[in-house]
């Protein structure tokens, strides 16, 4: 990139307060703040010897420092958390909450993924937010979403690849290996993809909701759901199922739709 292309990238002058942690939130604002936006992240003060990002002591591995000793940051953070500042405030404490409330005056986006409710005990749920700052736009990461039975529950990627269903279609097919045999269950994707998914279709509707607030002058309130977006990313298997009626199986390697699409041996040479 040359210096010029990288003095404009397109969120430059864009302010991210970032109250998430682990993996979906931060995906999203690290995404933002890739594309240029001073994102800064809120991380809880230390207490009995833990604090922070959840994320910081997911290890090992951790980084190594000069003299190939490990640190105490996790690369399971540094993996999702690049590019942004990072400050500690109790946000339980009046103080914490008024400082937050500061900030989110002088920010253009707010992402939080605590449970629902949580964020309302501290007065700085969605609709607190956007009361004070009507340009902002709040997005919220749960597992369920704010509405419907399953609210009050926590999201876990692991979870939520069972239940929307892409574990049922992940791994060989049972031509291949009987549901009852070793590794023939239900298996989950090498990498949490609800999670990922989830932060990119987040820092897309952030992205969309920026652009409805220049045109208008108000902002937005996202609510992003894990089990929302494992559905939704079941793609073509999806679509098969409404077609059909039929449930999508296994299939290993090959392709749902179309062959030929399945690993091959590649000719030895000779």
């Amino acid at each position: 990139m040359t210096e010029t292309a990288s003095s404009s990238l397109p969120l430059q002058g864009v302010r991210v307060l970032d109250l998430s942690r682990v993996l979906a939130g931060p995906w999203c604002t690290q995404t933002l703040a890739d594309l240029g936006a001073d994102v800064v992240k809120i991380e809880r003060p230390m207490r009995n010897g833990s604090g922070g990002d959840d994320t910081r002591g997911w290890g090992p591995p951790f980084l190594r420092d000069r003299e190939g000793r490990d640190t105490a940051e996790a690369a399971y953070y540094l993996g999702t958390n690049r590019n942004k500042r990072s400050v500690t405030v109790d946000i339980a404490r009046p103080e914490g909450g008024a400082l937050i409330r500061r900030l989110a005056l002088r920010s253009d986006v707010f992402v939080e993924n605590f449970k629902v409710g949580d964020m309302a005990r501290y007065g700085l749920d969605r609709a607190s937010m956007l009361a004070l700052n009507p340009r902002l736009v709040y997005c919220s990461i749960t597992g369920f979403g704010q509405t419907g039975p399953y609210r009050d529950r926590a999201g876990y990627d692991y979870a939520v690849q069972g239940m929307g269903g892409l574990m049922s279609v992940t791994g060989p097919s049972r031509q291949e290996i009987a549901d009852d045999a070793p590794g023939g269950g239900p298996q989950k994707v090498g990498v949490a993809v609800a999670d990922l998914f989830t932060g990119m279709y987040a820092a897309t509707s952030i992205l969309a909701a920026l652009r409805h607030r220049d045109l208008t002058g108000q902002g937005r309130a996202i609510d992003m759901a894990l089990l929302d977006t494992q559905v939704a990313m079941l793609a073509n298997l999806g679509a098969n199922y409404l077609v059909t009626g039929v449930a999508p199986q296994r299939a290993g390697n090959a392709h749902q739709n179309i062959v030929p699409y399945r690993c091959s041996r590649s000719p030895t040479a000779t």
